[in-house]
């Protein structure tokens, strides 16, 4: 939609408050900045994005209304810990020692300490930041004495080692968040417990384990004051009181709240079961677009709705674990129109709701079909607070900011976008053209890579035009060798030079084993790691 005088006059007034002045700009004149992520959220599942969608979600759809709505967002990879990765740092996970799957609940820090975040970052504009959630990301639990750690974390005696009684290093406050509160891994992996600014809250008393067909959790240690089925309002409501306090403060704030839900365990309040029509996924849902509602609600209340820009996306596509089928067959598609799901290089496995509200800034009910990514978000925050990035920050990271004034603007932001499955698969999208470098979709929808290797039959590359075959049901990469070589190129180029923004080439972090997931790039992957 245009822009009408009173907007025009908004984003005039944002030019002169970020760039017009030499002097340090006061905190007061900077947005408090709230993004929320949730875990396993598909592209169809909230009603807002599918004309046909069986799940309300009038508080979502509320805010899209009130703000900016994208639909061709991406995570940078169709599982939970790359997700974060990227989002944190704006970064490519596969750049770092990550190259495919996920952590658990036991493994340690992923991130160094020297590397940028949107914390760190916004630490230095004097803002106060604060996690609440889901890490997974990995931390350094401590050990017992003349123990080590033992196994990955997928069986309970893998966490014998660890005494919770010892803080935990290299969490999320190493990492520029001045206040974390949260658990180490999914809500199905052990061990379950909180740990605040790097101390648990309590010692595991038991050991819990669920085989509910939507509630499953792995077996694990317990604290007391874990329940699961309070987790996602816990977070909540911590965050609403995190809000309300920092609204006191002259300081702005930055809330990263990471949810735990949809994803398994699917645990829907007492209030919430059956509401959806089609099963606990349906009703969990619906139960964090409420909460989202009473977040909404606070900034309201407190007075700092205007210049405070609230984010809503998800890290990843649906999972199969919601039951994907039962809710199709009842007229629900998670994916929307999309093939795939959470895991997979297919449109579902990455493509995410993602809706920004900025009142002071974002003009009301616009939509911006600009392919966009999570990685986007620290150079956003960066132009944003005035911040310049320097070459080994944000090498994956454009700004968004032009975007969120003027969401109508129709030039590409983005050269081309990596995407990313659970099995280290790779796709690169440029414009309307995608090319997945691999047989199948990557991760767990068919032809799954089990498939593949049973069905040599099937062509090595895919190559589809979104714009004419948004669905990716017809491959052409035989009747458009031309474009396979160029995406290739481009791809080759930004694994190799360590960066997809313009800039000096960067190093990708050192690993001590061979990757090779892309065979046309004549460079060892080993010998530039």
């Amino acid at each position: 939609m245009p822009l009408n005088s009173f907007h025009a006059i908004k984003l005039l007034l944002l030019f002169v408050l970020l760039y017009g002045c030499q002097t340090p700009k006061t905190e007061s004149q900077l947005p408090n900045i709230v993004v929320v992520l949730a875990d396993d959220l598909g592209y169809g599942d909230l009603s807002v994005y599918a004309e046909n969608n069986k799940i309300k979600t009038p508080h979502l759809d509320q805010m899209a209304k009130e703000g900016l709505r994208f639909t061709d967002a991406h995570t940078p990879a169709a599982v939970c810990t790359p997700t974060r990765y990227g989002f944190l740092t704006g970064r490519y996970n596969w750049r770092s020692t990550l190259k495919k799957g996920v952590l658990t609940g036991n493994s340690n820090a992923l991130i160094p300490q020297d590397r940028t975040t949107i914390a760190t970052l916004l630490n230095k504009k004097n803002y106060h930041t604060a996690f609440i959630g889901k890490w997974h990301l990995g931390w350094n639990w401590a050990t017992k004495t003349g123990m080590v750690k033992r196994g990955d974390g997928w069986n309970p005696q893998d966490f014998e080692h660890i005494d919770f009684a010892k803080p935990i290093e290299q969490g999320p406050n190493s990492l520029g968040f001045d206040y974390s509160y949260g658990h180490s891994g999914s809500l199905d992996m052990a061990p379950y417990v909180y740990v605040e600014n790097n101390l648990p809250t309590a010692i595991p008393t038991s050991s819990t384990l669920n085989k509910g067909r939507y509630s499953w959790w792995r077996e694990g240690p317990t604290a007391p004051d874990f329940i699961h089925e309070e987790v996602t309002p816990n977070f909540f409501e911590r965050s609403i009181k995190y809000i309300q306090a920092r609204s006191k403060e002259e300081n702005p704030f930055f809330l990263y709240l990471a949810l735990p839900s949809p994803h398994t365990p699917i645990l829907p309040t007492q209030p919430w079961q059956g509401k959806s029509g089609l099963n606990p996924y349906g009703d969990f849902t619906m139960m964090v677009d409420a909460y989202m509602g009473k977040l909404l609600q606070s900034l309201k209340d407190l007075g700092i709705e205007d210049n405070t820009l609230v984010l809503f996306t998800s890290d990843n596509g649906c999972s199969p674990a919601a039951k994907i089928d039962e809710m199709q067959a009842k007229g629900h598609f998670p994916s929307g129109l999309f093939r795939g799901h959470k895991a997979d290089l297919y449109e579902g496995g990455h493509r995410v709701p993602f809706i920004v509200k900025w009142p002071a800034v974002i003009p009301k009910e616009t939509v911006s079909h600009q392919t966009i990514c999570l990685t986007d978000l620290l150079a956003t925050f960066a132009d944003i607070t005035n911040y310049k990035l320097k070459e080994n920050e944000g090498e994956d990271s454009y700004s968004l900011l032009q975007l969120l004034m003027q969401p109508t603007i129709t030039k590409p932001l983005r050269e081309a976008t990596v995407h990313h499955s659970i099995e280290g698969n790779f796709a690169i999208r440029k414009g309307d053209w995608k090319l997945l470098l691999n047989a199948g979709s990557g991760g767990w929808s068919s032809p799954t890579p089990k498939e593949v290797k049973n069905n040599p039959a099937l062509p090595q590359v895919q190559l589809y035009n979104l714009k004419e075959d948004p669905q990716e049901a017809h491959n052409v990469e035989a009747d458009h060798p031309e474009k396979v070589a160029a995406l290739q190129k481009l791809l080759s180029r930004y694994i190799l030079e360590g960066r997809s923004t313009p800039g000096a080439a960067q190093k990708n972090d050192s690993i001590d084993f061979e990757w090779k997931q892309i065979e046309f790039v004549q460079t060892s992957f080993t010998n530039s790691f």
